[in-house]
Order: C-alpha cells, then sequence, then structure tokens
C-alpha cells in the first residue's frame, strides 16, 4: 500500500506491520476496532454483544454478535496474525448455537450489552430504528437458517481458506475479511478488504453456490424418486399378479414405467405413473411410421367396439407428426409420491390392464393378418 503526496507528485510505500509487532492484541484492540466500527466489514451491522457466552452447557465465547439489515444475526470471529487451523470449526459450531435464539432472548441479550456499556438505551427501540420501523414488534430477526458468519483475521491458513470455499457451495454464508496493519513513521494505518468471496465476485459465487445446492437437492429427490418407485411398483405387482399372469416377468424398477408385450411386435402396454397422474397405454412404435399409422386406424376403426367392452373412455392419440402412435387412458391429480393415492392408483392400473389387454387380443390377431398381406 502506498500514499500518495500530492505536492511532490510520488508516492511512498507503506511499511506492512504484524498486530504483534505494534503490540495489538486481538480483544483490546481489533476486537474494540470493529464493535466500533462494524461499516469496516462493508456494510451496515449493529453489534448487540461482545464476548457472547450465553450458551447452554458450553462456556465458549464469540467474539462479536451483530444483526444485519435482513435481520439475520452475524457472528463475527476476530483473529489476529493467524486464523489457525480450528477457527472454521469453532465459528460454525457458534452459528449452529445462535440458530436457536428468538426475537426476545435477542432483544434481552442486546439489552444486556447496552447497560454494560452504560449507555441509557432501549434495545427495543434501537433495533426498530435500525430497521426502520416504528415499533420492536414489527421487527423480524434470525429467521430460519440464516446465520451468517465474518472472519477477520491478517493472515489465513490453507485450512481454512479450503474449508470456507467448500463450505459456500452448500450456501453457508460465511465471509473473509483481511486486516492488515501498515504504518508510515508515527502513523499507522489499518486495511480491512474482504477477500472470500472476492467482492467483485460474491454475486457469482452466490449463483454458483445455488446451483450447486440445486444439484444436490436433485440427486438427492431423484434419489428418493427410486426408492419411493420400486415400492410403489412391488405393491401393484403384487396385486397385479392375482389378476393377470402377463406380469409375472416383471421385476419392480426404479424407472416411472414397466411393460409388458401386447402380441404384435414393436406396440406394447404399458403403464405409466408420475407425480400427477396414473396411465395405461398402448403405445405402437415399430421401425416403419407407415404400419405404426395403419394399425392405430385399424384400431380406431373399432373404437366403439373396444371402448364399449371395456367400459372405458380411451384417448386416441395418432400422433401424425410423430412416428409413434398411442391409445391411453389415465387418472388424474393423483401421486405415487402419496401414499394416499396408491389403492385408487393401482386399483385403476391393475383394472384398466385386464380390459385391455382381453379386448385388444382378438383386434391384434386380426391386424397382423392385414400386416402379413401388405408384405
Amino acid at each position: 500500500m502506498y500514499i500518495i503526496d500530492k505536492k511532490a507528485n510520488r508516492i511512498s510505500k507503506l511499511d506492512k506491520k504484524s498486530f504483534k509487532d505494534l503490540g495489538f492484541g486481538e480483544r483490546k484492540h481489533l476486537q474494540e476496532w470493529v464493535a466500533n466500527n462494524p461499516e469496516s466489514l462493508g456494510e451496515e451491522i449493529l453489534i448487540i454483544q461482545k464476548e457472547f457466552s450465553g450458551f447452554n452447557d458450553t462456556n465458549e465465547r464469540l467474539d462479536l454478535l451483530g444483526v444485519d439489515k435482513q435481520g439475520n444475526l452475524v457472528i463475527i470471529e476476530n483473529k489476529l496474525d493467524d486464523t489457525g487451523r480450528d477457527v472454521t470449526w469453532q465459528v460454525l459450531k457458534y452459528a449452529s448455537y445462535c440458530s436457536t435464539l428468538k426475537k426476545e432472548h435477542i432483544r434481552k441479550i442486546y439489552q444486556e450489552y447496552l447497560d454494560k456499556k452504560h449507555v441509557d438505551e432501549k434495545a427495543d427501540d434501537n433495533l426498530a430504528e435500525f430497521f426502520n420501523v416504528t415499533d420492536f414488534t414489527e421487527v423480524s430477526l434470525n429467521s430460519g437458517q440464516t446465520q451468517r458468519i465474518i472472519l477477520v483475521a491478517a493472515n489465513y491458513r490453507k485450512e481454512v481458506t479450503s474449508t470456507v470455499l467448500w463450505l459456500l457451495n452448500y450456501k453457508l454464508r460465511i465471509q473473509c475479511f483481511k486486516a492488515t496493519p501498515y504504518q508510515l513513521g508515527d502513523q499507522l494505518f489499518l486495511d480491512i478488504e474482504q477477500i472470500i468471496p472476492m467482492k467483485d465476485a460474491e454475486d457469482y459465487v452466490i449463483s454458483m453456490a445455488d446451483k450447486t445446492q440445486e444439484d444436490i437437492n436433485t440427486q438427492e429427490e431423484v434419489k428418493s424418486r427410486h426408492v419411493i418407485r420400486i415400492d410403489f411398483w412391488k405393491e401393484l405387482l403384487k396385486q397385479m399378479n392375482a389378476k393377470t399372469n402377463s406380469f409375472q416377468n416383471i421385476s419392480p424398477t426404479k424407472d416411472n414405467w414397466i411393460s409388458i408385450g401386447s402380441g404384435l411386435s414393436g406396440a406394447s402396454i404399458n403403464l405409466v405413473i408420475s407425480n400427477y397422474y396414473a396411465r395405461v397405454e398402448f403405445y405402437i412404435s415399430r421401425q416403419s411410421k407407415d404400419e405404426n399409422k395403419l394399425i392405430f386406424d385399424e384400431l380406431f376403426k373399432r373404437k366403439i367396439d373396444i371402448e364399449e367392452k371395456t367400459g372405458i373412455k380411451f384417448v386416441w392419440e395418432r400422433l401424425d407428426s410423430k412416428k409413434a402412435s398411442r391409445i391411453k387412458c389415465e387418472i388424474n391429480d393423483v401421486s405415487y409420491f402419496d401414499n394416499k393415492d396408491w389403492n385408487e392408483m393401482i386399483l385403476f392400473l391393475t383394472d384398466t390392464v385386464v380390459k385391455l389387454e382381453k379386448v385388444f387380443k382378438d383386434n391384434i390377431s386380426e391386424i397382423k393378418k392385414k400386416l402379413k398381406s401388405k408384405e
């Protein structure tokens, strides 16, 4: 860091110092500087306690406790010339302890701090003023898992920075500030710079953390979804096998569908489940689009007879722009995620398959003859 001499049009280098060399202490000096000038951390923070130790079953003390403009608790831990190896574990514990603090408890903590400073002020009034509201009842504090962590130190060990960067991926709100003292003659200077995440890249880091968390949530959801599907198909196959032998060789699967042959190559009877519906479909997907449409058209000619015999109103989808065609029947507003819907879904799927199999069997044998005659 340099100081500018405007008259001489020169710059003079400031001597970088350690806090130890200058005789500064962590609690007596660095902590006091931040407590009295929290804006040095780049935002408005209201300090509500120093050396806070109001945790159950532990004598541990966090350096500074504050609130930000969004009502989140801010845990500030100060170290001098070296963070040490265990500071991340230390602040994570503090954040977990603070996560249980309720609004009234926070008000009392702040009032104790004001009383200890011999300041004739009310915590309620100060908090209302800080949040620009007329009354303390309008203030929201420490909602959900929103606790923030700020580390302040002259030097960060690699163990600390790598852990912090990893934690950021999990949307933990943690910042590292580098506090560096300088000297020029008898003058002393202090530079406090946010180094993790870098200020200019903070939005990018947050968006990457959101993406990482979304990916993790998606993986967990997929894993959970697979387990639920297997359980659903187990129950369905147990009931299905009591009604028809067609599914004897079918095993439960993590997929959202199971299928059996229809007796016609390239056409299958599929059972499909989702978060919104349960479906039985006759899916025609031979190599030849023309053959698929021919099969569909032949079945459509028998639409009235098929629907009368099954008692089911099918949805007939020729899908002219696609290679395949489909005839389906489904129920909506059911989900395999909800166990309460399983009985309805399984009854629908098993009954529909049995009816569809029976009526399609004779029709398919006739269609086979037509296909053969066209070869």
